[in-house]
């Protein structure tokens, strides 16, 4: 086998490899413990096309409920801002989600802030929600950056804060029924932001804008 075919089979191995890197859904060793449990979640692809970690009960029916106790989506585990991401950032992020959601659960439920306030005799469902990490990861290596010198040169980039960022938001939900206390469906998500240039630019609320948006219309469609 002659080097030029060697390097090759080489390149494409390590694009392989390095593609693999930027993982489409939460892993589980980033899972935050907000949910009681992580039992049968399995990788679904949403409405949007986006990925997902889903488990909905076979019996799932949105029809079934007519008002839905949600009063904000919590930051889990406790907030700790840093040069990156502030504390305002934090509240611009929850405002909008929490103003989104309760929206688009609004145009089929009515919404009520705690199970006190459900009218007697409704059918509820009360929705737990929370940000559970805001980050920025390093974009997956191309595949022309695999020839031996070019990846080093990737890899200092990268180390220096040269290389693109992917922005990400990690969300972990669930919806209860309010009359067993049931939960009737679990979700939890990686949502990708805008892309940072590098490592030193500060992640905004607008930075995630289209991906809440669009994470509210796979919403919209699963209570459909």
């Amino acid at each position: 086998m002659n080097v030029s075919r060697k390097m090759l089979i080489g390149a494409i191995t390590a694009s392989l490899l390095l593609g693999a890197c930027t993982s489409k859904v939460t892993e589980r060793e980033q899972y935050s413990g907000f949910l009681p449990n992580y039992n049968n979640l399995q990788e679904v692809t949403t409405t949007s096309g986006e990925k997902a970690m889903r488990w909905v009960i076979p019996s799932w029916n949105p029809n079934a409920y007519d008002t839905v106790v949600f009063n904000r989506l919590e930051l889990y585990p406790a907030p700790q801002p840093n040069e990156r991401v502030d504390r305002q950032t934090l509240q611009d992020i929850q405002n909008y989600m929490t103003s989104r959601a309760q929206g688009i659960l609004g145009q089929k439920y009515r919404v009520v802030s705690n199970v006190q306030s459900a009218p007697r005799g409704s059918r509820t469902l009360i929705l737990r929600a929370a940000i559970t990490g805001v980050n920025a990861e390093n974009e997956g290596m191309k595949w022309y950056e695999v020839i031996p010198v070019a990846a080093v040169v990737g890899g200092v980039s990268a180390a220096t804060g040269h290389r693109d960022q992917d922005t990400t938001l990690f969300i972990e939900a669930e919806f209860i029924d309010a009359s067993n206390q049931q939960t009737v469906a679990k979700v939890v998500r990686k949502v990708f932001g805008t892309q940072l240039s590098n490592s030193s630019q500060k992640i905004t609320a607008k930075d995630f804008k289209v991906a809440i948006d669009k994470l509210g219309s796979d919403m919209q469609a699963f209570i459909r």
